[in-house]
């Protein structure tokens, strides 16, 4: 980084600004969070406080510690302004009204570092208006910094520069949000809701729209919305639940009149079902009612459905959609999207999700390279900010270029003409994976561009590209990441323990015996580090009254885990995610753990009256005594 950022400065504690604060205050950085002053009262930063306290109170909880919270020094815009004087990065974040804001600004550039980075995490208000009157050394040094609420679980960042920015600027906020505070960053341009909101909107409101006209329930809707497509759980209807109706209303609302220009806006307007559901303050979770309501039947807590012809409720029922237990047993997301585009025309469900996807994909084509140049940035920041686990183009790649581009023309919907040129030139693919590195297509030169990689990060998958994976069987590898050092992956179901998992582990542990090699990383780039034990396995097992299998994988288990806790060499840990069960076992016997900070590690079988089978409980009494060891006062020689 060319600019070191060690002091930050939040200028707004409502809810995104508090929030912004405390992951400052999770990445050990000195934090100011000030705020307008109180109007009434003696405490003139009571504001600012009500704002802290809020954020301390929210669940999950936006803090990774109580003494997390001592970093931040709470002031306000009247009395403590001066302490911008040496923040390295001023971050404003107050109300959604331009004149605010540029007033602000106005008062930041009379105080600032001339050094410090000054940034807005406006979601809606074009970044280049904020700058409006300031110095060209304010404007080289300013830029839009997008959070995903709430910021210490969301990945996404979007960093929006102005025509004026300075690129070592962005450079350097990108390198900081990625290496300190664990963001996911992408570049977006300074356009209207720049990229994650303007697709996600877009996709949400005609999804809605669809249903709505075409008679579909609410609940049929989530299921084929859901993880069928690679979306969260929370779909469609509950994912509006969540979120609140006025807040996915406005901001489509908000967006309509900033893009005429866009041939789809009509799109953003609220279909007058949702319109109707305002009116009777019907939010979702907010307000305790939305498309679905929480309440309770037979001393069971259930969720009832509102009916979009009378708004009352009625039971939530499980739907029959055939076609979605069809496609999850096809395997992976590209070939369960395969299958519904092929049924489309013949299955009513199918043809949901059929009209609703692809134009998505057409309008995501539409809007490049208006809202960024870079497929891979658009991809990512569905894929990170809205948990998409294939961003329009990746998706498109999925059903094929040129099938899918045919599909939509055959259906009226427009294809960017970019894609046509591409087509046209015989490109069929917007990725490609050649010699170990992958390549986008770059709309803007008709060429392919490699894609960006951190030079510190290690990637597994690339090193198996060079021919640095040792061993390999189902469930895991044994891979070489240079310098001595190896690298216990694994890569089975929910990177469960099962018996190839075991095998490996004692592969690795006789890796360790050899003289080139220095030490061992038990580690992976899956979603979770490990969930644990195959249950699947072992129920198999005991349906079959295969107990002395169950036994034997125990006895392995324990094996492999005290070779790990006696191994020659050093045995390093790094946990991410769930770590459960026997994957903090394989933690528990390493000689050090180096956890990411999201990180969740624990024993769920107490909860079903069994016991760690790995020797987790062990490990643990071995750390109590230890620690109370250490601490207990020396006691004389008698």
């Amino acid at each position: 980084m060319t600019h070191p950022i060690r002091k930050v400065a939040v200028l707004g504690a409502g809810a995104m600004g508090a929030a912004i604060a405390a992951h400052c205050a999770n990445a050990r950085l000195d934090v100011e969070l000030l705020d307008i002053i109180a109007r009434t009262g003696d405490d003139r930063d009571a504001v600012t406080k009500a704002g802290f306290e809020r954020m301390r109170k929210t669940r999950p909880a936006a803090l990774m510690g109580d003494d997390v919270a001592d970093r931040i020094r709470l002031g306000n815009f009247e009395d403590n302004l001066d302490r911008l004087a040496d923040a390295d990065w001023i971050l404003e974040a107050i109300v959604e009204r331009v004149e605010p804001k540029q007033q602000l600004m106005q008062r930041v550039e009379t105080i600032a570092n001339p050094a410090a980075i000054i940034s807005s995490n406006t979601s809606g208000i074009p970044l280049h208006t904020l700058a409006e009157g300031r110095s060209d050394a304010f404007k080289a040094h300013f830029l839009g910094t997008h959070f995903f609420n709430p910021p210490r679980y969301l990945k996404l960042l979007e960093l929006i520069p102005t025509d004026d920015t300075d690129p070592p600027v962005v450079e350097t906020m990108r390198t900081f949000a990625e290496r300190v505070l664990g963001k996911a960053v992408v570049i977006a341009r300074d356009t209207p809701d720049f990229i994650a909101n303007r697709l996600g909107t877009f996709a949400g409101m005609q999804a809605i729209r669809y249903a709505f006209d075409e008679g579909y329930a609410i609940e049929e809707v989530d299921a084929l919305t859901g993880p069928l497509i690679g979306r969260p759980s929370t779909a469609t209807f509950r994912l509006n639940d969540q979120v609140g109706l006025d807040i996915s209303v406005g901001v489509a609302e908000n967006l309509y009149p900033l893009i005429p220009a866009d041939e789809s806006r009509d799109t953003f307007e609220a279909h007058p079902k949702l319109k109707e559901m305002l009116t009777r303050n019907l939010l979702g979770n907010k307000s305790g009612a939305g498309f679905y309501k929480r309440t309770e039947r037979d001393g069971k807590t259930v969720f009832d459905v509102v009916d979009l012809e009378t708004f009352d409720y009625r039971p939530a029922v499980s739907p029959a959609v055939p076609i979605v237990q069809e496609a999850q047993l096809g395997g992976d997301l590209a070939a369960r999207l395969r299958l519904l585009m092929s049924r489309a025309d013949d299955d009513r469900d199918a043809r949901y999700v059929r009209d609703t996807l692809l134009p998505y994909l057409g309008y995501a084509s539409r809007r490049v390279p208006e809202i960024s140049r870079s497929l891979d940035d658009v991809d990512h920041a569905m894929e990170w900010g809205y948990g998409h686990e294939a961003g329009p183009f990746r998706t498109w790649d999925m059903l094929g270029v040129r099938h899918a581009a045919e599909q939509m023309k055959s259906l009226g919907h427009q294809v960017a003409a970019w894609v046509e040129t591409m087509l046209a030139a015989g490109t069929e693919s917007f990725y490609r994976h050649e010699n170990g590195r992958d390549f986008a297509y770059s709309p803007v030169d008709g060429t392919y561009t490699p894609l960006r990689e951190d030079p510190l990060a290690i990637s597994l998958d690339r090193l198996r590209d060079e021919g640095k994976e040792i061993r390999r069987n189902d469930s895991a590898s044994l891979l070489d990441l240079g310098d001595g050092v190896l690298c216990l992956e694994f890569h089975s179901k929910a990177n469960s323990i099962d018996a190839g998992v075991r095998e490996m582990g004692v592969e690795a542990l006789r890796a360790l015996a050899r003289d080139d090699v220095v030490g061992l990383v038990i580690g992976n780039q899956g979603r979770h580090f490990c969930t644990g034990a195959n249950l699947a396995d072992l129920a198999r097992s005991v349906r079959e009254g295969r107990l002395d299998d169950v036994s034997t994988g125990v006895d392995e288990l324990h094996e492999l885990l005290m070779g790990f806790r006696f191994a020659p060499k050093p045995v390093v840990a790094a946990p991410h995610g769930e770590t459960l069960g026997g994957g903090l076992e394989f933690c528990l016997h390493a000689d050090r753990i180096v956890a990411a900070a999201e990180a969740y590690l624990g024993f769920a079988e107490p909860g079903v009256g069994l016991i760690p089978a790995g020797g987790g409980t062990k490990e643990m009494t071995r750390r109590i005594v230890s620690a109370a060891v250490r601490l207990a006062p020396e006691t004389p020689s008698l």
